[in-house]
């Protein structure tokens, strides 16, 4: 399932898109807050630049939303289908599983996006 190689397994790591060697953030844990955005410049293995092109992660808001979204609809879910939370319960059940997830979202956003415009080459690192 986490093959080196595929898409799913650069988006779960957090490694580098092109070669999957190297973690791209500088603290590979997202809940410390204060280094949460903090990247490397680029790829020690296989030298490709995170940033492509200024502002670049700009749109991994998009990405961000839609995840978000997901995560608000599956807490309400859970809280008023399978728990049986009344809606003001519920509603606050979405308000904590989304302050609880947000760094794992903004992460999780990040690797969704650049994954988009990045593909795994086998041989990236030899060719550095």
């Amino acid at each position: 399932m986490l093959k080196k190689g595929s898409k799913l397994n650069s988006i779960l790591t957090g490694s580098c898109p092109k070669c999957q060697e190297e973690n791209m953030y500088v603290d590979p844990n997202p809940y410390h807050l204060k280094n949460i955005y903090d990247m490397h410049e680029e790829c020690g293995h296989c030298g490709l630049h995170y940033q492509i092109e200024p502002s670049f992660f700009y749109g991994a808001m998009y990405v961000s939303y839609a995840l978000t979204v997901a995560i608000g609809v599956a807490a309400f879910i859970i809280a008023k289908v399978f728990i049986g939370l009344d809606l003001i319960a519920s509603f606050a059940a979405i308000i904590v599983a989304l302050l609880l997830l947000m760094p794992v979202t903004a992460r999780l956003a990040r690797n969704i996006y650049i994954n988009i415009f990045v593909h795994y080459d086998k041989d990236a690192a030899k060719k550095k």
